[in-house]
Formats: structure tokens, sequence, C-alpha cells
């Protein structure tokens, strides 16, 4: 496969290929949803909830109705259809009746002439609420004494896989590591926050304009609450000014609706602030992690045993999928025979969880990788040859128990990472810090990550391509463009597939009009997907270019052939010997036939599910390694990230500036994770509130990253390429974290590793 694509030469793919929407962006000409403001346009607000839990006796509208200004004050009694939303299980209320189970719940929507209108009024609505106490630990929710949350009680999932004989492999270990794990709930942060516009339109349909993931599915939540048919709803969900699994769940969608219906065809306007955002948003699961592993003396993994808590808040989203992803992926890209793999997802009353770049798996691969360089050391191995002698390859067997058919490039980037200079020469590294006081050291850690749903859950995709005027081509893929630049992939593939040149394509995302379903933009599946659906669009394109140039020809379509962007004749027949896409188009337009064509793809799916958890596991995965330098002060305890060596394995490269792209910016997200973020809820209220305490990684905490990427070509990808957009962010976790404790003998096992525990860690491991 690889000599293979060696041979071949693309005109694009592999290039280091400019964002088509690059310009537009750093000179800041392009218009995000929330920029616009129009002419007679309302605000909308929304009324949070006052306590983490607690009962509603009485809502009283009567004062915020009256006052000058206010054009309606809405609340669930003018919800016409299904008071609820969420992806997976329906079961947070738009506007809360009978209990708020979080600072984020929604009780009442107002909307008014200006945006001080609107929130004077949110003031003038009268709560009444008899105060819960709320339920804050998800360990304490799962005793049988907590206060349920909700009627099936506080365990939303529990995900289990057991193979082998654990214990029988942990009396045979030669090693065991225990250890317990903790990690934080992070903030998407993501610069446009939650926001967008609604109008009911004269001819009586709704148009919703809101940054979101999945602009079919957001239809038919919004469909599904004013009981419409949602052909009568039109959602645009492009441009997003930043999304990392943020905007995958509703945000303010349905309440511009409701408001949309009761302004007297005005549009409504709603744009969080941040502060509102911070309480609003979702955020990543916070975890625990119990972790035991089991060795042989030479290294070889023959055990794990997990138990994984995930606190996914007061309501489920994407909490079943991510203790699912978790679990499929706890015991690393290795081999482990006997594994007893545990998650608990529940439900507490703080905030919300849900998807958040990496979905599960940056959680678990904190602690496989942890336990891996602690093996290692025990047994004075070196920690990358632990993990070469580990990994599972083509064709070999996963610890959850699959055969994995897709490719495999761990074990390459572990070779990539062992013969780079920064770990052939790392001892020169370690011994150069830049102060007397402060020490450096040097981390590796690998992980993996699933592309697509996975077995058992829908996932296909959809493209069209249409030929327009000048000889130029439309290429419609839904899936939204949340800062990853795929619509430049979409672009690339296309012009790759359909020769011609990349400014001959244009790419519109995001429109339940314009465009066909093309699944969420998530789990890394955009490229993979995006892609494949956009080649199978193309050859019916091509064969409507080949039929139309014989009927110009006046021959038949079997003397066509598609070559260097154009159609030729290959018999000696009188006339053109050559037609252009243009001319093909002025043919096609003055004979009113059809120019756009459409394409579909669905994912392939592992041959079993494991057990009865659905979407485990995938077929295809995305493989990364990082090694790090770190230096840390040991007078502080505060730890910088120096070098970065980013080595993924995203199967064929389909543009290179945008893959390192991708890589640097996982890479500073992982580091902000490891080292800064977390957002603190103390008895269910919020004690982050804005970024002045919610601490986030600048360009002064960026250091010096290197991708190298590793290419296993991907045979049911398009042109070999596989997903990426997560793996980047993981692996660097555990690589930060080995790296202080190689510099100063300190263990980090609670995150983030702020200057305070990694000090304290230091003092309590007697190291200063």
């Amino acid at each position: 496969m690889k000599q293979r694509d060696k041979q071949k030469t693309y005109q694009w793919v592999g290039k280091r290929v400019q964002r088509k929407d690059g310009p537009e962006k750093v000179t800041g000409d392009l218009k995000y949803m929330t920029d616009y403001r129009y002419e007679n346009m309302v605000w909308g607000r929304v009324l949070r909830a006052k306590h983490p839990y607690a009962k509603i006796k009485q809502i009283d509208t009567s004062r915020a109705e009256a006052y000058p200004g206010v054009i309606c004050v809405l609340t669930y009694e003018d919800i016409p259809g299904f008071n609820g939303f969420g992806i997976v299980v329906p079961d947070q209320p738009v506007l809360c009746h009978d209990y708020v189970r979080c600072m984020s719940d929604a009780v009442a929507l107002v909307a008014a002439e200006t945006e001080e209108i609107a929130e004077e009024a949110l003031q003038l609505i009268d709560v009444d609420y008899e105060v819960l106490t709320p339920v804050t630990d998800p360990e304490e929710a799962m005793k049988e004494n907590a206060p349920m949350l909700h009627p099936s009680g506080n365990v939303h999932t529990h995900v289990q896989v057991q193979n082998g004989d654990i214990e029988k492999a942990f009396a045979e270990a030669d090693i065991i590591v225990e250890n317990t794990y903790i990690s934080p709930r992070q903030m998407h942060a993501f610069i446009e926050t939650e926001g967008g516009w609604g109008i009911l339109e004269e001819d009586g349909s709704l148009t919703i304009r809101c940054p979101g993931q999945y602009a079919f599915r957001d239809r038919m939540q919004i469909a599904r609450v004013l009981a419409w048919n949602p052909h009568r709803i039109h959602v645009v969900s492009n441009p997003i000014g930043g999304g990392f699994g943020g905007k995958d769940e509703i945000t303010v969608q349905i309440y511009l609706a409701l408001l949309a219906l009761h302004t007297g065809g005005r549009p409504v306007k709603i744009h969080y602030k941040r502060e509102e955002s911070v309480i609003a948003g979702i955020k990543r699961h916070p975890f625990k992690v119990k972790m035991k592993t089991a060795a042989k003396k030479d290294g070889t993994l023959i055990a794990n045993q997990v138990i994984a808590y995930g606190d996914t808040g007061a309501y489920a989203s994407l909490g079943g999928a991510v203790i699912s992803l978790a679990v499929e992926h706890s015991c690393g890209p290795y081999y482990i025979p006997n594994v007893d793999l545990n998650g608990y997802c529940v439900y507490t009353n703080n905030g919300v969880s849900g998807a958040f770049r990496g979905f599960g798996v940056n959680q678990v691969c904190f602690a496989m990788e942890q336990n891996i360089d602690i093996i290692a050391e025990k047994l004075g191995i070196d920690p990358i040859e632990i993990r070469k002698k580990n990994v599972y390859h083509q064709g070999g067997i996963s610890s959850v128990g699959h055969r994995v058919t897709a490719s495999v490039g761990t074990w390459e980037t572990l070779d990539v990472a062992e013969k780079s200079d920064l770990w052939q020469r790392r001892h020169h590294y370690k011994n150069n810090p830049s102060e007397p006081w402060k020490k450096r050291g040097i981390g590796i850690a690998s992980s993996f990550h699933g592309i697509g749903m996975g077995i058992g859950l829908p996932d296909y995709g959809a493209a069209t391509i249409e030929l327009l005027p000048g000889g130029r081509f439309l290429v419609g893929v839904c899936s939204e463009d949340i800062g990853q630049g795929n619509g430049t992939v979409f672009a690339i593939v296309a012009a790759e597939a359909l020769q011609c040149h990349l400014d001959d394509i244009d790419v519109i995302q995001g429109d339940t009009k314009l465009t066909l379903d093309s699944g969420t933009v998530s789990a890394s599946r955009s490229t993979y997907v995006g892609g494949n659906t956009i080649l199978a669009a193309a050859p019916n394109m091509i064969q409507l270019l080949i039929h139309t140039a014989a009927e110009i020809f006046d021959i038949d379509p079997e003397f066509v052939e598609h070559r260097d962007g154009k159609l030729w004749k290959t018999i000696p027949v009188q006339g053109k010997e050559v037609l252009s896409y243009a001319e093909i188009y002025d043919y096609l337009y003055q004979h009113r036939r059809e120019t756009k064509v459409e394409g579909h793809f669905m994912v392939p799916t592992a041959e079993k599910m494991i057990g009865k958890n659905v979407g485990m596991p995938h077929k295809v995965y995305g493989y990364q390694t990082h090694l790090v330098l770190v230096e840390v002060d040991m007078l502080t305890g505060e730890t910088e990230v120096l070098q970065v060596l980013s080595i993924p394995d995203c199967g064929k490269v389909i543009n290179l500036l945008g893959l390192e792209g991708q890589a640097e910016g996982g890479a500073v997200m992982g580091i902000g994770y490891t080292l800064y973020e977390d957002t603190v809820i103390e008895n269910g209220l919020y004690k982050t509130t804005n970024f002045t305490n919610y601490i986030l990684p600048t360009f002064k905490e960026t250091p010096h990253i290197q991708t190298i990427p590793v290419e296993s070509d991907e045979k049911s990808g398009p042109f070999g390429a596989k997903g990426i957009g997560e793996v980047v962010m993981i692996p660097i976790i555990p690589a930060i974290v080995q790296a202080i404790y190689d510099a100063t003998g300190a263990r980090i096992r609670h995150l983030p590793a702020t200057p305070e525990r990694v000090y304290q860690a230091m003092k309590e491991q007697g190291m200063i």
C-alpha cells in the first residue's frame, strides 16, 4: 500500500494547501453569525436557574410581561411539542417546569426591543423554589441513599468489557501497578460564544442561523419541540467560530425557534456573554479512573483492570457514548489478553458534560500511559521499547477483543520518536536547564482514537457536486467547518477526483436546504466520511461530463476520454477534438438539463459488537505518539513545555498544512488541559466565572512543535486517509506528566498539574 502510494503522483493531495477560507478569516472580512445585526431585530435572553437543585413551585411572569419594550415572555407552557432535547437521551428540559437540576437550566425566555430591556425583564420573573441539597460527587451519587436526580436513577450508563481470566493473570504477574487518576472539567473556550438568530419567514417557514456541528440533527430537535414538519425549518450552521464538540449539542437553536414564533416576523437574536457561556455551555467530563495493570518481567502486559467514573452532570447529552469510548480505549493501542473494564456515567448537579475533543479517551490515556511508564521503570525497560513490544498491529487483536483489520501505525510513530534528535540526544537536552534551580525532563506517550460512530450506530454521509458556469464546481457537504479546515480538504479531494484546479472548486457546508445530510462533525470523521462521499459523487459527475460530451461529439460515450480536466475524442471523427467543462455546462444549460449529481457513503463497521455496548468497537482508528521536553522550576513547581514532537498516523495526508495546524492546535489544547485548565464547581455552584479565573495557554506558553506524520495507508479512506482531529491532543497529556516526573521524581495523578500540585507532590515524595 505504501509502495503504491509512493508511485502515485497527486496534484493536490498531500501538498501544503492554504485554507480556502484563510484570507477572509485572518483579515476579519468573514462575518460569523453572531456578528450580524438586522433592522427591526429583537433581542432574546434566557432566565437560568438560581439554584443547582430545586423544585419549582410557581413561575410568575406578569411583571416581566408588563415591562415596557418586552415583546414576549415564554415558559414551558408555551412549548407546543416535546419539552426536551438531547442527542441520545432527550432528558434535558427546554424550559424547566418541575425541577431545576443545575445552574445552566433554562426556566424562561424573554424577547425585547433591546438587550438591556431583555436583561431587566429577566429580573422581573418571579420563580418560587424549594431548595434541595445538590448531589455533586459521582461515587456518592451511585449510593442507594443518594437523592434520585432522574426516575431511572443516577447511573446513566454502565459499560463493561471482560476478557480472559483477570484474577489468574494478576496471580501470575511479576509486577502489578495500581493507581487512581483524576482529571478536570475542561471548557471548550471557543472564541465565538453560543448564539445566533431566528426568523419566521413570510411563507410560514422558520429559518435558524446558529453555529452547530450537525444542522440536520439540530433541525430534527427543533421540529420535535415545535411539533413541526422538519422540512418547514431551514437551519444554517456554518461558519462557526470554534466548536471542539461544544456545539455538537443544542445550544440556542430551540430558544431562537420558540421566540421567533412570538415576535411577529421580526428576527430575534441571542448571543451569550462569556459569563453565561461558562454556566450554560457543556464541559469535558471530569473523570476518576482506578487502574490496576500487570506485566511479566520482560515487559509483556498481561492484565488491566479499570473502573472509570465520569460525571455527566444533570443530563445525559453524550455521556453514555463518552464512557463507552473511554472503556474501549482504556488499555491504549496495546494487546492485553486479560481485562476487566468498567465505566460508569453518573448524573450529578454539576452543570452538563458532553462532547469534547477526545471524547473520554484523554482521561483514560492519562492513566494507562502512566501505569505503563511505572512498569517500565520498575522493570528497567526503555519506555519506547515496552510500548513497541505491546502494540497491536493490523490484523492483530485489541484489548477489548476484536480483530483490527484497518491500518495501524503505532509502532511506526514510536519508531520515529525513537530515532528523533530529541530522544537520541535527550541527555543533552535534559542537562542544560535555563536556570540552576530548574530541571528538565522528557516524556513519551501513545494513544489512538476511533473514527466515526462505531458499530450499531447510524453513520453515513452524502455529498453533491454541481457543474457551474465557466466550468467551476460547487461541492456540497453539510459537515460544518468547526475550525479544522475540512472545507479545504473537501475541495482538495474534489479537485483531485475531477482533475481540475483547486480554485475552480467552491464548497458549501452546514445548510439543510443546500446540502444533504452528511452526519455530525464529531468522532474525527469529517475527512474520512466527507472525503468518501465526494469520491462517491465524483464518478457520477464524470459520467455526466462524458455522456454530455458524447452527445455533443455525436459519438458513443465509450469513445470519450476524461483526461487532464477535459473531454477528448478517442476516435478520428470530424469536428472538435476536445471540450472544456465550461462548454459542457453551456450545453447542459441551453438544453435545460440537470448539472448536479450526488454521492453517498456508509461507514464500514467492525464485524461484531463487543457485548451489548453499542458503538464498540470501531473499525478504523487514528494513532498518535507525543514526545515532549519540559522544564520545571524546583522552587515554585511551575512547568513549562519547551518542545513537542507530534507524530500522527492519519493514513494518507490530504493537506499537510492542515495536518500541521491540527497537530499544533491539539498539542496546545493538551498543554492547557494538563497544566492549567479546570472549571471549578463547588456544591453545584460555579466558582469559575470567566476567562479571568480560567487559565488558558497563550502564545507565550506555546512551545516549538514539530509534526512528522506517519502514513499508514487506509484502503477504506479517501486516497488512504483516516481522521486525526482528536487524537492529536491526547497522548501529550501523559507525556507532559511523565516528563515532569523525569525532571523532578514527582508523579502527578491529579490534573491539572498546577505549580501548587507539582510543588506539593515534590514535597510529599521527598524531592525537595
